[in-house]
C-alpha cells in the first residue's frame, strides 16, 4: 500500500501555510476493507494526508529561514474532529497552517474539505530530526517536486 496521501499541492507559502487536494478513488486499498459495501475513507488516513502537508510544510519553512536540512516527525495529534464520512469519488481539499515554530519542533492547524464542507480537523505537534540519509532526502525531494508540478505555471 503507498501512503502518499496528496495528489497535488494546490497552494504554497513554505513555513506559513499551504493547500493540497486528494481525489479519492475506489481503487484505494483500504476500501476493501472499509467497509464492505459502504466504503469510508478511515479518519486516520484523513490525517495522515494533513500530518504529510504540514509537515512538509514545517521543513521547507525551516530549510528557507535557517537553511538547515530537518525531518519534521509527528509526535501529537491533538483535538482531531471528524464532522463526516469521506467516500469514493470526493475530493479533499487539506488546509494547513503553522502555529508555532522553534528549535525543537513546531505545531500546525490542520483541516480537510470535501465540497466545501469541512470533513475534519486537528492540531498536529511535530518534533524535529537530523538525518542524514541521501536515499531519504533524495525521495523526500521527489516526492515534493511531484506534489508541487505546475505551480510555476500556475502562478504566472
Amino acid at each position: 500500500m503507498r501512503f502518499l496521501m496528496i495528489d497535488r499541492i494546490t497552494s504554497w507559502d513554505p513555513g506559513v501555510r499551504a493547500t493540497a487536494t486528494k481525489n479519492v478513488t475506489l481503487s484505494e486499498d483500504f476500501f476493501e476493507d472499509h467497509f464492505p459495501f459502504k466504503p469510508i475513507m478511515p479518519g486516520v488516513l484523513i490525517i495522515e494526508g494533513m500530518a504529510q502537508l504540514s509537515g512538509l510544510l514545517i521543513e521547507e519553512g525551516v530549510r528557507k529561514e535557517s537553511g538547515t536540512n530537518i525531518k519534521a516527525l509527528l509526535s501529537i495529534i491533538s483535538k482531531a474532529k471528524f464532522r463526516s464520512p469521506v467516500s469514493p469519488g470526493d475530493s479533499l481539499e487539506y488546509r494547513s497552517e503553522v502555529i508555532s515554530v522553534n528549535e525543537a519542533g513546531a505545531n500546525a492547524s490542520a483541516k480537510a474539505y470535501s465540497n466545501g464542507e469541512l470533513v475534519a480537523e486537528c492540531s498536529l505537534v511535530f518534533s524535529f530530526h537530523k538525518i542524514d540519509n541521501q536515499y531519504l532526502e533524495s525521495r523526500r525531494s521527489d516526492i515534493l517536486r511531484l506534489w508541487l508540478r505546475g505551480m510555476k505555471a500556475d502562478e504566472e
